[in-house]
């Protein structure tokens, strides 16, 4: 979605001689996606009247946010059943990104509709060895084995 977004914003590949209306300041691609992102009662005035000028000027922008903000509705409401009505919607966009992400989709799809559906995710468990790894990576050359057992077993 980022080099969609940057292909579409002043500067960017695409658009390099279309003029977009925003402010003086540019606007990167990553703080774009961060728009796209949030939710709309969450954004300031100011963000939404940007928002509002990138669907404006191209409308592939309002496609693409109409379309990730269904997205994240999904995953917020844990409503992994409309991930059908949702896949069809955007397959009829032509959107390269957007088609790059539905093939990823469609790959494991029993996987992101249990996403989508169940509440249980392995993040604490993610957690725990990204901690571990941290450790590990801290005594590298360093620490024989029963160092790093001792350190491993006080942090947690």
């Amino acid at each position: 979605m980022r080099d969609q977004l940057l292909r579409l914003l002043p500067g960017g590949k695409k658009n390099a001689a279309k003029a977009c209306p925003l402010s003086s300041t540019p606007l990167s691609s990553k703080s774009a996606a961060f728009l796209f992102l949030r939710q709309p009662e969450a954004l300031s005035i100011d963000e939404q009247e940007t928002l509002t000028t990138l669907q404006q000027f191209d409308p592939e922008i309002e496609q693409a946010y109409r379309l990730v903000q269904q997205f994240a509705q999904m995953l917020r409401t844990r409503t992994g059943e409309r991930l059908d009505a949702w896949l069809e919607s955007a397959r009829a966009s032509q959107i390269r990104e957007i088609q790059s992400f539905i093939q990823g989709i469609e790959r494991d799809k029993a996987a992101v509709v249990a996403g989508l559906t169940l509440s249980q995710n392995n993040g604490q468990v993610e957690g725990f060895v990204n901690k571990l790894k941290l450790i590990k990576r801290q005594g590298y050359g360093r620490a024989s084995f029963p160092l790093l057992r001792q350190r491993m077993l006080y942090a947690f």
